[in-house]
């Protein structure tokens, strides 16, 4: 028992037979929200993991909270639309203590000097031996909800 199958009945059926997997796969990629560090708000670093973290109250997501509560956007970098990455280097020492407190990196407009004044401010757990590490503090403009865009 053949059927008889015309050519356009073909090529319609060869064409949905195509198309089916690329129809699978344009579906929704829903992801869950990410957290205020990771969508780059003005604090924090893009989603990297600071080892020096493990050794502050709460790890990173509490270090990257408390700085952007204190951080605040330079009025100078702020009238400028100066953005980007300050790096400050430190060392953490046996006692939970800081020295060695440099910035390494600046992006100008006063960003450098809030930067070290908001890491200056953090209290980490003592580690067993001292720890040479820096710490991204990312100055971004434009993003509600954070103190650091609001230019206080």
């Amino acid at each position: 028992m053949t059927k008889n199958i015309s050519i356009p009945q073909l090529a319609l059926s060869l064409l949905l037979l195509a198309a089916a997997p690329a129809a699978a796969q344009t579906t929704p990629n829903i992801a869950p929200p990410k957290s205020q560090a990771e969508k780059g708000t003005g604090i924090g670093s893009a989603g990297k993991v600071i080892p020096v973290a493990e050794y502050y109250e709460g790890g990173q997501a509490a270090m990257y909270d408390f700085i952007g509560k204190e951080l605040k956007y330079p009025l100078m970098a702020k009238r400028n639309r100066i953005q980007g990455q300050c790096i400050v280097s430190f060392i953490l020492n046996p006692d939970g203590t800081m020295s060695g407190v440099k910035l390494v990196k600046q992006v100008g407009g006063g960003t450098g000097e809030e930067a070290l004044r908001v890491v200056r401010l953090l209290k980490f757990k003592a580690p067993e031996y001292p720890i040479l590490t820096s710490l991204p503090i990312v100055f971004k403009l434009g993003v509600t909800g954070s103190n650091a865009t609001e230019g206080q």
